[in-house]
């Protein structure tokens, strides 16, 4: 019957509902804070109203940075160019003064010439991580060249969510442009062949803190209490321009979810909470870092996973292979990917990106953006901000983040696709009677990573008590059972130890840098000390942070076995 009512509801999305409800939706540029944004949200809070949930609207203060006019001269040529979320503003008269190219702005890139003072001139989408090297450098400004022929829109600063006393300072202080690549390469040819380029950098950025919405949304099970557990289904409602991809298509997908699964409310088993975000574009994810900061205690108790939906069904976007999944969901990423895309998910890790801001709550999360472009041939703008190394996608396509993100840019029949792989994700997660969460998935990565550790280690570093903590936790987890309100305890308990070790550097409380991170950073300390030099000074210093690394991982890795064994026995 469970399959029936699926499949029914998988045939029953409708291109025209979600495609009305994008008309409505493109007709408003969404920014942060403004009262268009709280415009188009009082028309997805009506939607959802109507279709049966209680909806609340919440506003709170968000530290959002709007960026305004821009302007790049060198000598009497005046390309087009942007500015940044978080840039700094230029002085009066604009910041001049000699450019640099740095390629791609790594480390070495900025470490092989003198920086200091100057306009760096690099390759790629403006991002936290170059913005934050350029700063911490003392350059004085920064153009990044787009790999499109337009800029595209980018938050530059590495604080996740509204700055704290102590991630203020890591605000960009560079004043960041960016120009198309025709204009970059023209830019980047002058240099090579000799010249010295002087450039003016105008830019007018709004940076400041502004009362913000988010709007909540939910349908409980008969009976539920405050105690009842529920899912999180969450995508961002600002946009950059009018954003029909991103972030309208994905709103769309959220209202026919909704609507779908509203009608089979009868059958849930869990609460489902909806919560569209404002501060995504503009504040670095200050919404949900403001609700996983509020609402942690609840989150914490309660919340049995996360599922992020971002910029469905866009024209050209045939690739779902990429979609990320956390390890303990992969199992019904990859069933909900091949039933209803017909594809087969390779599930990279999430990134350090999107409103994934609750992985310190240790909440198990799913998914960001569904469909990609495929990668043959084209170049991912995307790349420097979530990776592309073995990729089979290519991103979000050359209009993300720039004013031609319109309604032309959304193919129907791939947004029913990609709502589809909602509906059948949520279905499950609300309807089984006991969670499909996998820490044996979870346990064969952490493996992995352990494996070749201690091979790079030998005998620095005893690996062995991790090691049997992962195969008791893989055993516990193979012989779950029994009672499923208690298994499903047991799975959240294991998720809240686990999660963040695998996504976080440790603090459940605070939010690690807008930045990449390594897979189970908890073992960063112990990745260093097998590159340091054996008997040195540096490798001892190091073994004294890897021995507390392992105690902590240790520590976690017992937290979930014991949660999962007491399951098994109860």
């Amino acid at each position: 019957m469970t399959d029936a009512v699926l499949q029914q509801l998988c045939e029953a999305v409708s291109a025209e509902r979600m495609m009305a409800d994008l008309r409505e939706l493109a007709r408003w540029v969404k920014l942060s804070g403004t009262a268009e944004e709280l415009t188009s949200l009082r028309f997805v809070r009506a939607q959802l109203d109507a279709a049966g949930y209680r909806t609340t609207q919440i506003a709170h203060d968000a530290y959002i940075s709007l960026p305004g006019t821009a302007g790049l001269q060198v000598g009497n040529w005046a390309p087009h160019a942007i500015t940044h979320s978080f840039s700094r503003p230029s002085p009066a008269g604009g910041l001049a003064a000699e450019v640099v190219y740095v390629k791609a702005g790594t480390p070495a890139d900025l470490a092989a010439q003198e920086v200091r003072g100057r306009i760096l001139l690099v390759d790629g989408i403006a991002s936290p991580a170059v913005s934050l090297r350029a700063s911490e450098a003392g350059a004085a400004g920064q153009i990044h060249i787009s790999p499109h022929a337009d800029p595209h829109e980018m938050c530059i600063s590495s604080v996740w969510g509204s700055p704290t006393d102590d991630t203020a300072p890591r605000l960009p202080r560079t004043v960041v442009l960016s120009v198309g690549a025709a204009d970059g390469a023209t830019l980047k040819g002058r240099i090579a062949a000799g010249e010295k380029i002087e450039a003016v950098l105008h830019a007018e950025v709004d940076t400041r803190w502004r009362e913000t919405p988010v709007l909540v949304a939910e349908i409980a099970p008969d009976g539920a209490d405050d105690d009842t557990p529920f899912v999180l289904f969450s995508g961002h409602h600002d946009t950059w321009y009018y954003g029909v991809m991103d972030n309208g298509s994905a709103n769309a997908t959220t209202l026919e979810v909704a609507r779908l699964l509203q009608g089979q409310r009868q059958a849930l088993k869990r609460g489902l909470r909806i919560c569209l975000w404002s501060g995504h574009s503009h504040g670095r994810y200050a919404g949900s870092t403001w609700y996983a900061d509020s609402h942690w205690d609840e989150l914490n108790r309660r919340c049995v996973a996360h599922v992020n939906v971002d910029s469905t069904g866009g024209v050209g976007a045939s690739v779902l292979a990429d979609v990320p999944v956390c390890a303990e969901l992969r199992n019904l990423g990859r069933e909900a990917v091949l039933a209803q895309g017909g594809q087969h998910l390779e599930g990279g890790r999430m990134a350090r990106a999107g409103d994934e801001s609750f992985w310190g709550v240790g909440l198990p999360t799913m998914y960001m953006c569904m469909g990609e472009q495929p990668a043959d041939g084209q170049v991912s703008a995307m790349a420097g901000v979530i990776g592309g190394v073995g990729k089979k996608s290519a991103g979000l396509g050359w209009w993300w983040h720039t004013p031609h993100d319109t309604l032309d840019k959304i193919d129907p029949a791939n947004l029913v696709r990609d709502t589809r792989v909602y509906v059948h994700t949520l279905w499950r997660l609300l309807t089984d009677d006991v969670l499909p969460l996998d820490y044996r998935e979870t346990a064969a990565d952490l493996k992995a990573e352990l494996d070749k550790l201690a091979t790079k280690l030998g005998t620095r570093l005893d690996l062995s008590p991790l090691l049997a903590r992962v195969q008791a936790l893989t055993a516990a987890a193979e012989h779950l059972g029994g009672d499923a309100a208690r298994t499903n305890a047991a799975l959240m308990a294991a998720g809240r130890a686990l999660v963040p070790m695998d996504y976080t550097t440790g603090d459940r409380f605070s939010h690690d840098p807008a930045l990449g991170l390594s897979p189970w950073p908890v073992l960063d300390k112990l990745r260093a000390l097998a590159e340091a030099a054996p008997g040195s000074d540096a490798a001892k210093f190091l073994t004294v942070a890897a021995i507390r690394a392992r105690n902590r991982l240790a520590h976690a890795l017992d937290q979930a076995t014991s949660a999962l064994h007491a399951a098994a026995k109860g």
